[in-house]
């Protein structure tokens, strides 16, 4: 059976990603952890569990649970928090696995499961093809997972409190003196929670930081998570910076690992922007590690041509923060993300976390004392155009051979100043197709006749 995704388990819950599959994972993984033991106790293997708020958030999290205890594996709940706290959290309790409940930036309906190993990465993909695998026997009726009985069973315990203490403290910590006074007043800030995990930590984290915080869609509420609102839908916040007179505003997806920025004239900065913003900061200040950034074919060929301008070389990943974490450890880095607002600092995080991301501007606009309009205003991009095609089977895409034809013509036309990506997303039923190049109006041209040829194909 496939399980693993490009990021975790992921589905509708309760229909494709049922508590029956949450029992069995847990199952495995406190099983498999347990083999390496923990430093508490090197019997039992202690897993942290996080949610973001989608209903069914408190379904799955207790099948996690269950099947965690049932192999002797101790269960410590966090409760509600976002993605970069498990992994953070992981490494500062002694835990031997974290896992998130979570569907990341995805519709109400889904859910998902991430899990971290107890440096705070997540899984090696042989770790999750051998879990896949003894899930898959477990479904099949061949449990040969030993059954822990008595004293040895394993136990709850809750730590929402403090753990979302612990957080807060290490995203703190990053940040070298409060935010002060930004060109005469304080840094006004707008945050959209997008009714997701950032709504217990954010509004805290800025204040406490020193910053003037308002707060929009900032009730964590399950049936709402990242409907109209957080990072993939800015306009509610680009209002409400102008109407707020803001310095800029900071928009989270549903688990609070992505964030995207408007700046104090409503301005949209996505992730390749933040890139070159932190990119020069960065070297700049003679931190950026290999004077390297690392980006993914989806970023901007403008934002590679400015980085190199500054002297930065850029490694170009596959799509997938996996990719760029692998890069970036591989290379000794501490900048890469993807254009989506997924920024990794390997500097103070294992993982994309959208709350360090979104302190970090705010202390590039403090300690430069310029606005946010003018730090990412300073680069070209290429015009670019993005569809999703939604079909029936995504993986049908490779090999299709009218596809790669009209893939073909399109890149021929284009040229050398041009470029046609096309790949399925990791978790969800779509085609991304990515057209770039000089000419606005050529390229939207060129990827309305992809998008139908991927849709009359595979729709």
């Amino acid at each position: 059976m496939k399980l693993f995704g490009t990021d975790g388990v992921r589905g509708v819950a309760n229909g494709v990603l049922t508590p029956e599959t949450a029992y069995r994972l847990g199952r495995v993984l406190a099983w498999r952890m347990r083999e390496a033991g923990t430093e508490r106790n090197p019997e039992r293997a202690l897993v942290l569990l996080g949610k973001d708020t989608r209903l069914s958030g408190d379904l799955l999290e207790a099948s996690l649970a269950a099947g965690i205890m049932s192999s002797g594996g101790d269960v410590e709940m966090v409760g509600i928090v976002p993605t970069p706290a498990v992994a953070h959290l992981v490494t500062a309790g002694g835990s031997r696995a974290g896992v998130m409940v979570s569907a990341s930036h995805n519709p109400v309906e889904d859910n998902g499961i991430k899990c971290f190993s107890g440096d705070g990465y997540k899984l090696p993909d042989e770790l999750e093809a051998e879990m896949e695998k003894a899930v898959g026997e477990l479904a099949q009726g061949r449990d040969r997972l030993p059954r822990p009985q008595g004293d040895r069973v394993g136990r709850l315990r809750s730590v929402e409190v403090e753990a979302r203490r612990i957080y807060l403290e290490h995203l703190e910590a990053s940040v070298p003196r409060k935010l002060g006074r930004n060109r005469g007043r304080r840094l006004k800030v707008v945050l959209d929670c997008a009714h997701g995990s950032a709504c217990l930590v954010a509004p805290r984290l800025l204040e406490e930081l020193g910053a003037e915080v308002e707060v929009i869609h900032g009730e964590p509420d399950g049936s709402r998570i990242n409907v109209d609102c957080g990072s993939t839908a800015l306009s509610d916040l680009q209002k409400a910076v102008l109407e707020k007179e803001a310095d800029l505003g900071l928009a989270f997806d549903g688990d609070a690992d992505r964030c995207l920025a408007v700046d104090e004239g409503g301005r949209v900065v996505n992730g390749d922007s933040l890139l070159a913003v932190f990119g020069r900061f960065l070297l700049h200040g003679g931190k950026l590690a290999g004077k390297t950034v690392v980006t993914t074919v989806m970023s901007n060929l403008g934002l590679r041509v400015f980085l190199e301008g500054l002297g930065i070389r850029v490694e170009v990943t596959a799509v997938g923060d996996r990719h760029v974490l692998a890069a970036l450890r591989a290379g000794g880095y501490n900048l890469g993300g993807e254009q989506s607002g997924h920024l990794i600092f390997r500097d103070y995080a294992t993982t994309g976390d959208g709350l360090l991301t979104a302190i970090q501007l705010c202390r590039v606009v403090v300690e430069t004392q310029t606005p946010l309009g003018e730090l990412h205003t300073g680069w070209s991009r290429l015009p670019q155009v993005l569809l999703n095609v939604v079909v029936g089977d995504r993986t049908a895409l490779q090999g299709n051979r009218r596809i790669e034809d009209a893939v073909k013509v399109a890149q021929a036309e284009l040229g050398s100043e041009g470029r046609v990506l096309l790949r399925p997303s990791g978790t969800e039923p779509l085609i991304r197709v990515m057209v770039e190049g000089r000419e606005e109006k050529n390229i939207r041209r060129i990827a309305d006749r992809l998008a139908d040829t991927v849709m009359t194909e595979l729709g």
